[in-house]
């Protein structure tokens, strides 16, 4: 008999504990912790989906005591307000680039912050300077953006991005099921959270316990 599944949400622990440090990332922690010396005050946290960039950026947001705004969301109209404290803009690329009103919103509150003196923490999946704007001034502040770069996870990280994840959603799981999965998995934090989703549901569906071998049998591996 098959056990009914709930989508239930799960808690990510976004502070600064558990964020692990490996070579992937470790460049990248450091130049958002010397945000003091940003040039112009802004640094944007470029790297792949899933990799860390919004943990990373709320630690900082706690710190400063900064806000956090989706760049979906980002108007001009909010600029003056914005501009009052620091700030994280987050997923930056995929809301800016292409419509012209958020191109113009981002434009003046790069200004707004530059003239506040407020630093400005921008996530994206790309660098700032590859970006496909069409409004010229915007492209240049873009393209002089201090950048750092979270890279693909490697063997360390992955494997305490799987526990992270396995613990975010309360899961207990023995210690030899991480380097089975980290051996065997697509090497990215989005393939991680995709697996660490579907072991769950099937576990809980069999009341199976997680082990490498219910892992092998479930993935086909």
């Amino acid at each position: 008999m098959t056990q009914l599944i709930f989508d239930l949400p799960t808690r990510a622990a976004r502070d600064r504990e558990a964020f692990f440090v490996s070579p992937a990332n470790a460049d990248a922690l450091a130049a958002v912790d010397l945000w003091a010396g940003w040039s112009q005050g802004r640094l944007a946290l470029v790297g792949p989906e899933q990799s860390g960039k919004t943990h990373l950026a709320q630690v900082w947001a706690g710190d400063l005591g900064a806000r956090v705004l989706e760049a979906e969301a980002l108007t001009e109209a909010l600029v003056p307000e914005l501009a009052e404290a620091a700030l994280v803009l987050e997923n930056a690329d995929a809301a800016v680039p292409g419509h012209p009103a958020r191109e113009a919103a981002l434009f003046h509150l790069l200004n707004a912050m530059t003239e506040a003196r407020r630093p400005i923490l921008v996530t994206a999946r790309r660098a700032p300077a590859r970006w496909e704007v069409g409004l010229p001034d915007l492209a240049s502040r873009l393209g002089a953006m201090q950048v750092a770069q979270i890279h693909a996870p490697d063997d360390a990280l992955l494997s305490a991005l799987l526990v992270k994840l396995f613990d975010d959603r309360q899961l207990a799981v023995p210690p030899e099921l991480i380097p089975f999965l980290v051996t065997r998995m697509e090497r990215s934090a989005r393939e991680a959270a995709a697996l660490v989703a579907r072991l769950d549901a099937e576990a809980l569906a069999a009341k199976k316990s997680l082990t490498p071998a219910f892992a092998k049998r479930i993935l086909g591996w």
